[in-house]
C-alpha cells in the first residue's frame, strides 16, 4: 500500500486508468501498483498529498472532498507508530478552565515517565480545531493524541493518518470503534442526589450543563432516577439549564432563589456554577447551609477553599487524562486496548455545605 507521502513524488509516473468508476471518478495507478482515486477535476494528486501529509493550505471544502474520496475508494494510509517522535498533543475545546490543569496534570505525569513533551492546542467550543491545527499535527506527526471534546472530522483525519488518539470525557456519542476515557456520570448525579434525600430534602433543583452534552444529561438521568426512586415527582421548574461557567451558576441561582417557593437544596452540574451559586445565595441573604445545601461536581481544588468547604462529586480528571495517555501509547506501540470505552468512579466528597432542612427561610 503507498504511504501518502509518496503519492506526490509518484505523481510524474502515473498512468491513467480510464476504466472509471461508476461514480465518475477516475483512478491513477502508481509505479508501485497501488490505486488511488482521483476528484473529478483531475487534481486529487497533488490536493490529495497535501491532505495527507499536512503540507500547504488546504481549504476545507477540498480537504473534505479528499477525505471522502479516500473513504468511498477504500484508501488507508500505511500505519506508521510515530515511535521515533517525543511529543503526545493534547487538545482542549478552552484553556481558561480550572479543571483544564487537573487534565494537564494526568498527561503530563504519563508523558515525563515516558520522556516526551506535552503540546497544548486550543480548539473553539463545540468544534473541532481548523485545518491549520491540522496540518500542523500532520506534519509534526505526534507520538498520541488526546483529544478532550469529541472529535468529528478531526477523529477522521487523525484515523486516515494513523495517529492514535484517545478522546477524554466525550460530550456525545461516539462510534463503537474509537477509543474514550469518561466517568460514572450517571451515578455521580444520582450519588448527589440520594445524599440530599438522605438529609430530607425534597424541594431540590439542579443547575444542569448544556443539555447537548452527554455528561450533563448522564447527570441530570441520575438526579431524576434518585428522586423518582424516593417517590418524588421532578418538577421541570426546578430543572434549570446551564453552561457550565461561573456566570451561568450565578444567574440560575438568582432565578431559583428569588422565588417564593424556592428549593431548600441545589445540585449544581459542576463546581463552578456552584461558586456562582455561592455568590447568589449571598446577594439573597442566604445562608449556606442553614437556608440552602448546596452540592458541585469535579472536586477542583479551589472546592475546598470556598467557604464553607464544598460538598461535591469528585470526578478523577487527573486519573483520567492518565489513563487516556497511557491507552494513547499503547496503541501508538500497536497494541490493541483492553476497553475501548473506560468509566472510572466518581464519589461524593462530604464537605461542609449541606445539611438537614428545617431552619426559617
Amino acid at each position: 500500500m503507498a504511504d501518502g507521502r509518496d503519492v506526490e513524488s509518484r505523481a510524474r509516473g502515473l498512468r491513467a486508468d480510464r476504466k472509471g468508476s461508476s461514480s465518475g471518478a477516475r483512478k491513477f495507478q502508481t509505479g508501485c501498483g497501488c490505486v488511488v482515486p482521483t476528484l473529478e477535476n483531475g487534481q486529487f494528486v497533488v490536493k490529495g498529498s497535501r491532505v495527507l501529509n499536512g503540507r500547504g493550505q488546504v481549504a476545507a471544502s477540498t480537504r473534505t472532498r479528499v477525505e471522502e474520496a479516500l473513504q468511498l475508494h477504500g484508501y488507508r494510509r500505511r500505519a506508521r507508530s510515530g515511535l521515533g517522535s517525543r511529543e503526545i498533543d493534547l487538545v482542549f475545546p478552552e484553556l481558561g478552565q480550572f479543571w483544564a490543569l487537573e487534565i494537564f496534570r494526568g498527561v503530563e505525569r504519563i508523558a515525563q515517565a515516558e520522556g516526551l513533551h506535552v503540546v497544548l492546542t486550543e480548539a473553539h467550543p463545540r468544534a473541532t480545531p481548523g485545518a491549520n491545527w491540522l496540518d500542523d499535527l500532520v506534519e509534526r506527526r505526534p507520538r498520541g493524541v488526546v483529544l478532550v471534546f469529541s472529535p468529528a472530522d478531526a477523529g477522521r483525519v487523525l484515523a486516515s493518518r494513523g495517529i492514535p488518539f484517545v478522546i477524554l470525557d466525550p460530550l456525545d456519542e461516539l462510534r463503537g470503534d474509537l477509543v474514550s476515557i469518561g466517568s460514572t456520570n450517571y451515578g455521580g448525579g444520582r450519588t448527589a442526589a440520594e445524599h440530599l434525600l438522605r438529609l430530607g430534602h425534597e424541594r431540590i433543583a439542579t443547575i444542569t450543563g448544556p443539555s447537548w452534552a452527554m455528561p450533563s444529561r448522564a447527570r441530570l438521568d441520575g438526579f431524576t432516577a434518585a428522586l423518582e426512586s424516593a417517590g418524588l415527582a421532578v418538577d421541570p421548574s426546578l430543572v434549570v439549564e446551564g453552561t457550565w461557567h461561573v456566570e451561568s451558576g450565578h444567574e440560575a441561582g438568582i432565578d431559583l432563589l428569588s422565588r417564593r417557593d424556592r428549593p431548600t437544596a441545589v445540585f449544581a452540574g459542576n463546581d463552578l456554577q456552584a461558586l456562582g451559586l455561592f455568590r447568589a445565595a449571598r446577594e439573597r441573604g442566604l445562608d449556606i447551609p442553614g437556608d440552602l445545601s448546596v452540592v458541585g461536581y469535579d472536586d477542583l481544588p479551589a472546592a475546598s477553599w470556598m467557604w464553607p468547604p464544598l460538598t461535591t462529586v469528585r470526578q478523577p480528571l487527573e486519573a483520567m487524562a492518565a489513563a487516556a495517555t497511557t491507552i494513547v501509547l499503547r496503541l501508538a506501540d500497536g497494541q490493541e486496548p483492553l476497553s475501548r470505552r473506560l468509566e472510572l468512579a466518581s464519589e461524593l466528597v462530604l464537605r461542609q455545605s449541606t445539611t438537614a432542612p428545617g431552619h426559617e427561610r
